[in-house]
């Protein structure tokens, strides 16, 4: 299924000069170790040359699809469709994107709505990984053979309903549970025991299955696990999935896809399709929980590009252009539409912007203005939406574009 094409760098000498990065941290899941988006590595280029980074290597044969990388150790993780299968795979990233395992999880059973492949990101536990097909399979398996530990089925065994642009949550593996979101009356989330893949609780609130992954939070000294569904933003106790709280505001009757943003005790999500986002402050009220709305503005859209919380501000681009909000009182610091409609990235300072049509722009995390440090096109474009979102590990800076891999260098010492 996958191949590879040697980049231009001397493979020895790049895998001895990787040996001294200390700051390296895992990607292990969807928007990181914290589902945040933000990127704990040092000693990053803040300045790109007029070309863009040195390009490491690239790989092909990926596959169809927007599945990101997730990476741990040497091993990168994703997802696509090909020779009629939805498949899992591994890479290892030290050889230039070599095969390791590729794992079908069966024949390909939705086209997404025009949008072939899966488009969840695997979720990395261990020696265990997790991943999501887009009608719904649910697989574990050995993350250093691919070999099938459980599977599951969403629709036939929770009830879950497909979206119309097919499931596209990347699941979330918390302690011994994995938790994902079937929708529907049955099971709107599910907890399954990460071991056995035996359900551990269902939470039958009635909502349909949007785009967004679950995050865990603590508020009021009660665990939750807070999801967008298709109705809005709720919260359920991690317990045993009760709904603790909810807040529709931020929800469109068309796709929502954003992870909510948790700091303290607060949850902002947003939507595009002219919604906006809202900010809420979740709180105690008698025996339960009340989202009580600070602010709503139509300033901060948000299809699928995520938003970063960073030093008070909220940074998120929709409808053409990059915004920076105060979080905490709603106010536009600036909107600019040079990085135009993108995904979101922070690492050491800066935003790495992957702009859908392409065109990757580093942007310096500031709630003066939005400077532009460097900007480039990456060869070998697909013609197809380019929303994976941008990954850094190891000083590597990883865009998957359908078939095709792309790794940059982008440490400032090499």
């Amino acid at each position: 299924m996958l191949s590879r094409r040697h980049g231009a760098v001397v493979l020895a000498w790049w895998c001895l000069s990787l040996a001294s990065w200390s700051a390296a941290d895992d990607w292990p899941a969807w928007r990181g170790p914290h589902r945040d988006g933000i990127c704990k590595e040092k000693g990053l280029l803040k300045q790109w040359p007029p070309s863009g980074p040195p390009l490491a290597w690239k790989a092909t044969g990926l596959g169809e699809g927007y599945s990101g990388p997730a990476i741990v150790g040497k091993r990168l993780y994703s997802m696509g469709n090909a020779e009629g299968k939805e498949w899992v795979f591994a890479l290892d990233w030290t050889q230039e994107g070599k095969k390791v395992w590729a794992t079908p999880l069966g024949p390909i059973r939705h086209e997404g709505g025009g949008y072939p492949g899966p488009r969840s990101t695997p979720t990395i536990d261990g020696d265990r990984l997790y991943a999501l097909g887009a009608a719904g399979d649910l697989v574990c398996l050995d993350a250093s053979s691919g070999k099938l530990v459980w599977r599951r089925d969403l629709v036939r065994d929770f009830g879950g309903r497909i979206p119309q642009w097919a499931y596209a949550e990347s699941v979330l593996v918390d302690g011994p549970w994995v938790l994902c979101t079937p929708g529907g009356p049955r099971a709107t989330i599910v907890a399954l025991d990460k071991v056995r893949g035996q359900p551990v609780w269902t939470s039958p609130i009635g909502d349909g299955a949007a785009y967004s992954s679950i995050i865990a939070v603590s508020i009021g000294k009660v665990k939750q696990y807070v999801q967008f569904t298709q109705q809005g933003v709720v919260g359920v106790n991690a317990k045993d999935g009760a709904l603790l709280w909810r807040y529709d505001a931020p929800a469109n009757r068309t796709a929502n896809c954003t992870t909510p943003v948790w700091f303290g005790q607060t949850i902002f999500a947003a939507s595009a399709y002219n919604t906006g986002g809202g900010l809420v402050w979740v709180k105690k009220a008698g025996r339960g929980f009340q989202a009580q709305e600070l602010y709503f503005t139509r300033q901060m859209k948000n299809h699928h590009g995520g938003l970063i919380l960073v030093d008070g501000c909220l940074y998120g681009a929709d409808e053409g252009s990059l915004t920076c909000l105060d979080y905490k009182t709603g106010q536009v610091k600036w909107a600019d539409r040079g990085p135009g409609k993108c995904s979101i990235l922070y690492a050491d300072g800066m935003l790495y912007c992957r702009n859908e049509s392409g065109p990757m722009t580093l942007v310096e995390a500031s709630p003066d203005a939005c400077h532009i440090k460097g900007r480039f096109q990456q060869p070998d474009r697909s013609g197809k939406n380019a929303w994976p979102h941008p990954v850094i590990a190891n000083g590597m800076l990883y865009l998957r574009d359908q078939d095709v891999l792309l790794c940059y260098d982008v440490r400032a010492e090499k």
